[in-house]
């Protein structure tokens, strides 16, 4: 039986998984979520010998029951291959009482590699599925990092057109030269004088404007989306939480069967999402520690039951996690209602209308699964440098947020169940954090904080930053938010 993916907002909104890559966001303004679990065999003393691809050819063939083996693995096969600087794809590292488990190692040294870096295989493969011959166009907001990875994805794949938007003064610097300075014709790149939340909104506002769907499809063009939004994003996320369990099963660490937490520092709320998936297809999960900077929304949510966005915006040194709005979330309150998607659009228009909503009548049990916490910026300098003096190794701020939300879990709950940090970038896409945080002394730019960087970790500058400094910019454009839309359709000649 195929499995139905079906809007959050619309029960009568289901589709395919290769319709749900294609389209990316619903028209309805809800997301594609699976309405039920596939049956998945996760025999782990079989899988702690399997390849990465090996895992994500099991999953996915799950999830995406509509794509022909043959289908799956020319996506999986173009997509992990020497782009990753390691064939593990995502090792797990032992640190003190803590296992990270690093999703850095592809081409723009973030997590969204794992999965854009086979969402353009997906997408142009449920193209053919279905029959379409329009340019698929990317319209994508980032907080810095699913940007860069769903151009490095895209850049000159024929048929489609990348535009990303990002918030001027919200990222690295760092993360911004690797935007600006990304190659192909068909990529474009534009900072928006807002925020995260700002570029995010309009973004799914282009998606839901009947008339300028209308106007695409006169110049056979249509959007989807490379945010964690689109299904074929989130999916092949869930697969490196099932690789890192038959990991610790393969190294020793523990037995198959035997319970792991996952802490997951939490922006947009896809990576934990995936991990909560991993845990309903069979890897035995504990607990799921939903880790926030300052922008502490999703723990206020879980510890209060009140999604509440009115407050202030922080800009932080873990900028990916700058965000106040988490789409992703969105999903899992679907489940938590039942898969009701009556009252998950009423409290989804709640938010927008009034600021917030309140959960009530959730799934407890789903609830119980999830714990919450958030590191202060003060925290997750101390954090960085904590982990270095301990084990010579140099978190990037992100998962120093996660690790410092981890030990205070442990402080407060005495649980000492074998742990996953999701570590998801590279030191290197913050050098001037990481290298204040463990030296006390502040670099003059990026650049030399790059440099000093390689000094104390011992890690080789990675491709991705090395000769970043002179390349040349090739993206400017600067709009209020205002003026997104106007900026697309110059840039599609509408």
């Amino acid at each position: 039986m195929t499995l139905i993916y079906q809007s959050t907002r619309d029960e009568n909104n289901k589709v395919t998984a290769s319709q749900a890559i294609l389209q990316g966001l619903a028209t309805d303004g809800g997301l594609f979520t699976p309405v039920s679990i596939p049956e998945v065999a996760l025999d782990f003393e079989t899988l702690k010998d399997a390849s990465y691809q090996e895992v994500a050819k099991l999953v996915l063939s799950a999830f995406l029951d509509d794509f022909t083996e043959e289908e799956l693995t020319y996506c999986i096969d173009s997509a992990y291959d020497e782009k990753f600087d390691t064939p593990a794809i995502a090792p797990v590292v032992k640190l003190g009482d803590q296992y990270n488990l690093e999703l850095f190692h592809g081409s723009t040294i973030a997590f969204k590699d794992m999965a854009l870096s086979i969402l353009p295989y997906l997408l142009t493969t449920s193209a053919k599925k279905q029959g379409v011959d329009n340019k698929i166009v990317i319209l994508t907001a980032t907080s810095g990092d699913t940007g860069k990875a769903a151009m490095a994805g895209f850049a000159d794949v024929p048929g489609t057109e990348i535009i990303v938007f990002y918030p001027k003064d919200g990222v690295s610097k760092i993360q911004e030269l690797q935007m600006t300075t990304q190659t192909g014709n068909n990529t474009h790149v534009v900072a928006i004088t807002g925020n995260f939340d700002d570029a995010q909104t309009d973004v799914k506002r282009m998606f839901n404007d009947v008339d300028l769907r209308e106007k695409l499809l006169a110049h056979k063009t249509q959007f989807s989306s490379a945010n964690s939004m689109n299904v074929g994003r989130l999916v092949p996320q869930v697969v490196y939480y099932v690789y890192a369990y038959a990991q610790l099963v393969k190294a020793g660490h523990i037995k198959a069967g035997e319970k792991v937490n996952f802490t997951v520092p939490t922006g947009n709320f896809g990576n934990i999402l995936a991990a909560y998936y991993a845990s309903q297809i069979g890897v035995p999960v504990g607990k799921l520690i939903c880790a926030s900077n300052e922008n502490k929304v999703l723990t206020d949510f879980f510890t209060t039951g009140t999604y509440d966005k009115k407050r202030e915006f922080k800009v932080t040194t873990s900028p990916s996690m700058d965000i106040l709005v988490s789409s992703n979330l969105e999903r899992l309150i679907f489940h938590l209602l039942g898969n009701d998607a009556v009252k998950t659009k009423a409290l989804m228009e709640k938010l927008v209308s009034e600021g917030e909503y309140t959960l009530s009548d959730a799934n407890q049990a789903i609830l119980d699964m999830f714990e919450a916490g958030y590191a202060t910026e003060a925290e997750t300098s101390a954090e960085i440098k904590r982990v270095y003096d301990a084990s010579d190794y140099i978190e990037d701020p992100h998962t120093a947020v996660a690790s410092a939300v981890y030990q205070k879990y442990v402080e407060r709950t005495g649980d000492h169940t074998p742990t996953v940090i999701a570590s998801t970038a590279s030191p290197y896409k913050f050098p001037r954090v990481a290298v204040e945080a463990v030296s006390g002394q502040a670099p003059a730019d990026d650049f030399v904080a790059v440099k000093e960087l390689e000094k104390l970790s011992g890690v080789v500058i990675p491709k991705a930053v090395d000769g970043l400094e002179t390349a040349e910019v090739r993206h400017k454009t600067v709009v209020a938010t205002s003026d997104m839309q106007k900026a697309v359709e110059e840039y599609l000649g509408l």
